[in-house]
């Protein structure tokens, strides 16, 4: 889909260079269409060496288990996105421990995908009944016959094999930075 008016000023586009690429840009103000983007999160809440999963009742991945989570709001920093997803898909309590994984797929909207490592607080699984069907704590051995979705597949390989912490919250930078969201190695 083509940008036909600027979301600054309402005035028409025109593709024009900018820095060697062909961009949506204003024929008014300064405004530049970027791209389009969204960024999604996912859970990875391990309790006695089983994952959190939840069944999909929607498309995208109707009937597939997958790992909790969904699409950060404009004014939500990750880290409360994440907590807000597991709560509302499963009704389990968790906190981040940092960030494990990323995937990254560039198409017409570029998708980035986050995925936390989440410390279990409290709470049984109950699926909401809306996005999701069924919610619980799996096994490797369990998964096994259960429809996961192959991304899922790799995140839980992630959460059980992983050897690293990734990247934590930086609780105090040197810096304070009211407003970031820091995360480091």
């Amino acid at each position: 889909m083509e940008v036909n008016f600027c979301s600054s000023c309402g005035h028409e586009m025109e593709n024009r260079d900018v820095d060697g690429t062909i961009r949506r840009a204003c024929t008014k103000c300064s405004f530049v269409h970027w791209g389009s983007y969204s960024i999604g999160v996912g859970a990875l809440v391990v309790k006695e060496d089983k994952v959190l999963l939840v069944r999909r009742a929607q498309e995208p991945g109707k009937g597939y288990w997958t790992n909790p989570g969904g699409y950060i709001e404009q004014l939500e920093p990750i880290e409360e996105t994440i907590v807000r997803e597991v709560m509302e898909e499963s009704g389990v309590e968790a906190t981040v421990r940092g960030i494990v994984a990323l995937r990254d797929q560039p198409r017409s909207i570029h998708n980035l995908y986050v995925a936390f490592e989440m410390d279990y607080v409290k709470g049984e699984p109950i699926p909401d009944g809306v996005e999701v069907d069924a919610a619980g704590f799996y096994s490797l051995t369990e998964m096994e016959t259960m429809n996961v979705a192959p991304f899922t597949q790799w995140l839980v390989d992630v959460a059980l094999r992983g050897k690293s912490d990734g990247l934590v919250v930086d609780e105090q930078p040197i810096v304070p930075l009211k407003g970031y969201g820091l995360f480091r190695a």
